[in-house]
Formats: C-alpha cells, sequence, structure tokens
C-alpha cells in the first residue's frame, strides 16, 4: 500500500489555528472507502489517536482534543483534513495519518510545534 502524505504543520503561537492535510496518491483509486485515523507522537510518549472520520465522514474524538479538533474529507482530492483550533503548547508533536481499514507504512508526519 502506498503511505499517505502529511502537511499542513508548523510553529505556532498559543491561541492559532492549522489545518493539516492527510493526501493519499492518485493510485490510491478507493479512497473514499478508506476510514482515515490522525494521530500523534509529542516527545517523549507513545503514538496516540487523536480524530477519526469514517467513509461516510462520520467524525470522532478523542475526548482530549473535542471541541478544538475538527476533521473532514475531500474524496475528490484524496485529502483528509485535521484543523485545530485555539493551539495549546501540549499539542505539540508529530502528526500522522493512517487508513485504519487499510493500514499502511508511517509516513513523515507533520511537524506541530506550539509556542510563544
Amino acid at each position: 500500500q502506498v503511505q499517505l502524505v502529511e502537511s499542513g504543520g508548523g510553529l505556532v503561537q498559543p491561541g492559532g489555528s492549522l489545518r493539516l492535510s492527510c493526501k493519499a496518491s492518485e493510485r490510491d483509486i478507493d479512497f473514499d472507502l478508506l476510514v482515515i485515523n490522525w494521530y500523534r507522537e509529542a516527545p517523549g510518549k507513545q503514538r496516540e489517536l487523536v480524530a477519526g472520520i469514517s467513509v461516510s465522514g462520520l467524525p470522532n474524538y478523542a475526548d482530549f482534543v473535542k471541541p478544538r479538533f475538527t476533521i473532514s474529507r475531500d474524496n475528490a482530492k484524496k485529502t483528509v483534513y485535521l484543523e485545530i483550533d485555539n493551539l495549546k503548547p501540549e499539542d505539540t508533536a508529530v502528526y500522522y495519518c493512517n487508513a485504519a481499514n487499510s493500514w499502511r507504512d508511517w509516513g513523515q508526519g507533520t511537524q506541530v510545534t506550539v509556542s510563544s
């Protein structure tokens, strides 16, 4: 399976926002059948699941990210987005995505750093 590619991270001040993207290859012709999850790995901590979106677009979130995180998908662009509002220093992590029903090797992730 082809890796998903994460992007959109950066250095942001507390209270700011970011929109992360998880893009599939054009070879992923069944992207609309993929359940996509976002994870994050903070320094010194285990990778954790933060949000997911079903084939029908139904989102689910870890309790600790509600209501600041919003996950959405655009099947025409083969992309799942994760919008993070009111960023906090504890959101600092590398963010990854993967397909829960079509697991593949982890991508490089995208670094989010929240600091003043």
